[in-house]
């Protein structure tokens, strides 16, 4: 004779059940932020060579571009037809929104936030080899993607005119730096103090005559000490209200053998603010608490 589940029965299935689904639920959500951010980096990767066909095929006799947008909540890039985001047509404008998990960490696209594609020939429009994205996980940033986009055209998750992460030298030719107070783009300076034994230099650079794309962007020569020093001083992020700046130094020790210095001239702490730098190209974190330790890229 069949007999019934007594209650006490009934009642430890369930808990068993609820107790594989609290074990597996972690899991499935680990996986999910996972495919969210392979799914956004293939859509990036898509959008781009959608953007390039399009230019390729002279649709609508024009241009095709990519813009990516960081202040947006969720963040998003936008396929616009043109020869630049600010003179686009917006009614072509296709809006693509990244998933809640993922955001964009990195935009390093020769000092803008956009790609925009030649005709004829399909490349990027830029004079340097190569730019890119980066996206990663919020809960997660050790998960990253980067999308490169080469100035020949190529576009992959894989760079083919850098070496890998693993094996590629950093030093301090290239620098990244996080700056979390509000900067004034209107009032702002940044200050450049080139030193040597001959002599001392300081150089200062309005913010507000070096907008591009709504980033910080200078790049220039300074003479000191009968020497010519050549830098160049640019942002990916400016003024998030989550993530703040990003500061990006580009200072190659061919053509720089001053100690320099770099201070922002809202920022009320002693100089130097935001880096220094050694004549041999060592770098120390400045002395603002609203700056992160540099790193070498």
């Amino acid at each position: 004779m069949k007999k019934g589940l007594t209650l006490i029965e009934f009642l430890a299935v369930v808990g068993i059940i609820f107790l594989l689904l609290a074990l597996t639920f972690p899991n499935f959500r680990f996986f999910q932020r996972e495919t969210d951010l392979n799914n956004s980096a293939e859509e990036i990767v898509e959008t781009l060579r959608l953007a390039q066909n399009k230019t390729l095929a002279s649709e609508n006799a024009s241009q095709w571009g990519v813009s990516f947008e960081t202040t947006s909540q969720p963040q998003q890039f936008t396929l616009f037809k043109g020869s630049s985001f600010s003179s686009r047509d917006p009614s072509f404008d296709q809006v693509h929104q990244l998933p809640k998990s993922v955001e964009i960490y990195e935009i390093d696209l020769w000092g803008g936030k956009e790609v925009v594609f030649e005709k004829v020939s399909g490349e990027a429009s830029s004079t340097l080899p190569s730019g890119k994205v980066s996206i990663r996980l919020k809960d997660q940033p050790e998960k990253t993607r980067t999308i490169y986009i080469e100035k020949s055209g190529l576009i992959n998750q894989t760079s083919l005119s850098s070496p890998s992460e693993e094996n590629r030298l950093k030093d301090s030719r290239h620098v990244h730096f996080d700056y979390s107070r509000q900067i004034s783009t209107s009032t702002e300076s940044l200050i450049l103090t080139f030193t040597s034994e001959a002599s001392t230099v300081v150089q200062e650079i309005k913010i507000s005559e070096n907008l591009k794309n709504g980033q910080i962007y200078w790049e220039g020569e300074i003479e000191e000490g009968g020497k010519i020093q050549k830098l160049k001083i640019h942002t990916h992020r400016l003024n998030d209200p989550l993530t703040g700046t990003q500061f990006c130094i580009h200072r190659d020790r061919r053509y720089n053998d001053s100690a320099l210095e770099v201070d922002l001239s809202g920022d009320p702490a002693p100089t130097p603010d935001l880096i220094k730098y050694t004549s041999e190209g060592q770098t120390t974190k400045g002395n603002s608490i609203y700056v992160s330790e540099p790193i070498w890229q």
